[in-house]
Formats: C-alpha cells, structure tokens, sequence
C-alpha cells in the first residue's frame, strides 16, 4: 500500500530496509516507534484535510481527485483459490476419467451427465463413491483402455453458483440455458438468504455470471438485483441447527396447529432480518389469531365485488375498522414492494380485526375481509384461499386500491395543559372553531381549573391547548 505508518506489512517492511515513515493519521494510541497505527484517527501532514477523520476524509480526497479529473473511487473484488473437489456423494461428479496410459482425460460429451448410482452405501467413513464396486469402472474416452472415473464431486457451491440460470430454461433437456429465455427472465429482481451462505454464494454467483458473459453465452451483468439477508432462528438462546439437536420438528407443528400457523409466526414473530427466537407459546398465540380470524367470518355476506359503502353515514366505531383495514392494506404495498417487515403487516391485520370487532355492521364487516384475506394470502395461504373461496369467489385476489376517505380523520386529539403539564385529552371534531374547542377543553378540565383565575388560553391547531391559571 506504500504508507508505512498505517499498514503493518509496509511498516515492517520499510524499518527492514531503512526506509522513511511519514505519519499522516495521528490517534492517541499510535506510537510509530513499535507499530503501525492503522485505527481511524485524524489526518495531519496532508495540508487542507489537516485535522478530518481518516474515515471521512476518504470521500473527500476521493472527491478531490474527481473534480481534477485525476482518479476516481473504484471497488474491486478478489475471489481466493477455490478447491472445489469433496470426497462424498452428494455433489456433481467430476466428469473426468483417470487412464494408466492416457492421465486424465475428459469424458466424452455423448457420456455426459456423469449420473451417480442409485445403491451406493454411505457409513460414514471415507468416499462412497470411491468404494462402490462398479460405479467408478469405465473406459477411457481416449484410448478404450480399462479406466477409474474421478471419484471426488463438485462442491454444491459449483451447482448454487448458476442454478438461477437453469431455471429460466428449466424444460430443455438438451442444453443447460437458452440466451434468449435468459435475457427475458434475468437478472432475479429479489435475492434471500442467510447471511452465513450468501456471503460466498454471492460472490461466486456473480463470478460464473461474468465469466458466461465474457464467454457470450448470457448478457447480463449482475444476477441479482436486490439481497435481503434473513436472520438466523435461536431456540433458548442457541442457533437452531442439527448438530446441536435443538431443531423444532416442523412437521409436529404442522400436524398440531397446520401449515398456516407455522408460516405466521416465524413472520410475526421478528423481521426477517433479525434473529427470531423460537417461542412455543407465541406459536399458540398465531393460532389462535387464524381460529379467531376463521370463526369470524360467520360475520360477513358472500359478495363478487368489494362494498360500496357511503363513509360520511357511519358511526365512529365503524369508519375507524375501516381506516384500520386500509391502513393495512397501504402498509402490505410498502412491505410486499421492499421492506419485508411483514411482523408490522400482520400486527396492522391483527389490529383490523380488532376493530371490526368492535362494530356491527356487516358491510363493513365483508369489505374488511374482502380486504384482508387479500393483504395475508402470501402469509396465511390456506386459509385466505378457503375463506376467500367461500365468500368472494377468489375476486378479492385482484388489486385492492385503497379508499383514501377511509383515511380522512372526522376528528381530532387534543392535549389540554395546565400552566404547561399535560392533565386531560380532548377530541373533537375538526371543524370546530377556536372557541367551541376551548369551551370543551375548559369543561374536560374543569377539576384543575374551577378555584383558579384564567389567565391566558393559547390554542394551537391540531396539537394541544394550554390553559395558564393562578
């Protein structure tokens, strides 16, 4: 890197050689007499970024060397060696084959895919596939003598590597991918994975991908477009994993509370990408949601259409259900589009729910449902399809779009303070004039302010009233 002061390797190098060492990060911890400091710090001897974070100050020299046009900020990549030969079964064999006369040989492609064979017996110790009877005895593509296949296979990284490309093109049984059906599906617009596995898969998704475009078999760039890297699944504390064998049995929860149940919490439960502790109990709580959420659908009127529903004549309890089943469905757009907090989309259903609970009216009640078995068909699928069969024919799967006057608030919140600290909570309606709210927040207030001489009233809209008394 040429800066002996702040990289070990060149700070050993230099004193070897006597070369001199120029400090431009100073940090309190740095003694050049022992070591390099390489910690952020900040930057001295380097005239007008004197005095900047080392970390800050790299955009603005970068910045610097742009405007002069004499560099620019590149990143680069660096892939290490990669053995990618495993002795076991699973994995692609090597299709190579080892001759006493000829060395290794490819096979010829008439013979390819070298295909692994059906009775091969693992125990657990050594290769399987080196100690079948026949599977590694063939000829040699080159000469026809006598020959041993190459018994190692592929790490299953290789497969993972370029299996997105087989899939757009997944019916040919002649060639792996064809362009054209590449140029139409790729790149993949939403990758998800753990953040143990996507590191290296990325990486080597997006070699193959550049090493098949500079070949001219695709013609796209990247592979992905987008990465979420989910978090890992704790149970008491640990990573849920078979060698510990603290695994949850998903086909037990599947048999107890159905398939359904299991999909809601592990969303609920956190957003994808954090930790999710497995918890028994909330697993009973997604239940009973879904029972409860079945149950009362014995509420509603089979319908083709969403309700068309006159806002302005309901009552209070009916038009804040509906406010809350069209907040949920702005939020699913938000989630399903790009943010994947589906935990905070099943908590605005739960809430609906809620709310049309707390009402009667039954058109209200099926457009709630026409709507919110829309917004949970990818969580709860089962059951959104069932009910949605029963009572709207499967026509509230098509776009939903939201009724704004649904969102219009009627009334407002009001705080009413006293001399400044907070006492009661008003809301009125909003087309109330300044004195017709102070009137109700002096009534609301009555208790703090009845022995007291009012001073002032300051009204400010939409926030709070402060009553100042002495």
């Amino acid at each position: 890197m040429a800066v002996p002061a702040h990289d070990q390797r060149d700070y050993e190098f230099a004193h070897k050689y006597s070369l001199p060492i120029k400090e431009v990060i100073s940090g309190k911890d740095s003694n050049l007499s022992k070591e390099a400091f390489c910690e952020v710090g900040k930057l001295i001897n380097s005239n007008e970024f004197d005095g900047i974070r080392s970390d800050k100050a790299k955009d603005k020299i970068i910045s610097l060397f742009e405007l002069e046009n004499i560099g620019k900020k590149v990143i680069n990549y660096k892939l290490r060696d990669w053995g990618i030969s495993r002795q076991r079964y699973w994995g692609a064999p090597i299709p190579f084959v080892r001759c006493s006369s000829c060395g290794v040989v490819p096979e010829k492609i008439e013979n390819l895919p070298v295909e692994l064979p059906d009775d091969v017996e693992i125990t657990g110790e050594g290769n399987p596939l080196e100690k079948h009877p026949t599977w590694k005895k063939c000829k040699c593509p080159k000469c026809g003598k006598d020959a041993n296949r190459e018994c190692d296979t592929m790490d299953t990284f290789v497969q993972s590597s370029w299996y997105f490309l087989r899939y757009c093109t997944a019916n040919d049984k002649e060639k792996a991918f064809e362009r054209r059906d590449i140029d139409y599906w790729m790149s993949v617009d939403q990758y998800i994975g753990g953040i143990e596995h996507a590191i290296l898969h990325l990486l080597y998704a997006r070699f193959f991908t550049k090493a098949l475009r500079d070949l001219g078999y695709i013609g796209v760039d990247e592979p992905f477009a987008n990465l979420l890297t989910q978090g890992m699944v704790l149970k008491d504390g640990s990573k849920m994993s078979k060698s510990k064998g603290n695994t949850v049995d998903p086909d037990a929860i599947i048999q107890k509370y159905g398939a359904d149940t299991a999909r809601l919490f592990i969303l609920f439960a956190a957003p994808p990408v954090k930790e999710l502790e497995w918890n028994d109990s909330a697993v009973d709580g997604s239940f009973k949601f879904i029972r409860r959420l079945y149950d009362r659908s014995s509420n509603i009127q089979a319908q083709d259409s969403i309700a068309n529903i006159d806002h302005s004549s309901l009552s209070k309890e009916e038009k804040f259900a509906r406010k809350k089943v069209y907040e949920a469905l702005l939020k699913s757009k938000d989630v399903y589009e790009g943010s994947f907090t589906f935990n905070t989309l099943v908590a605005s259903c739960m809430e609906a729910l809620n709310a049309l609970n707390a009402q009667l009216n039954r058109a209200v009640w099926s457009e709630g449902y026409f709507v919110l078995l829309n917004i949970l068909e990818p969580i709860i699928p089962h059951v959104s399809w069932e009910l949605s069969e029963k009572y709207f024919n499967l026509k509230n799967f098509e776009p939903i779009e939201v009724k704004e006057e649904t969102l219009v608030e009627d009334t407002i919140i009001l705080a009413v303070t006293i001399n400044g600290k907070k006492r009661e909570e008003i809301e009125v309606d909003k087309s109330l004039d300044k004195d017709a709210v102070l009137s109700i927040a002096k009534e609301k207030a009555n208790k703090w302010i009845s022995d007291k001489t009012i001073i002032k009233e300051i009204y400010v809209p939409n926030r709070l009233i402060n009553i100042v008394v002495k």
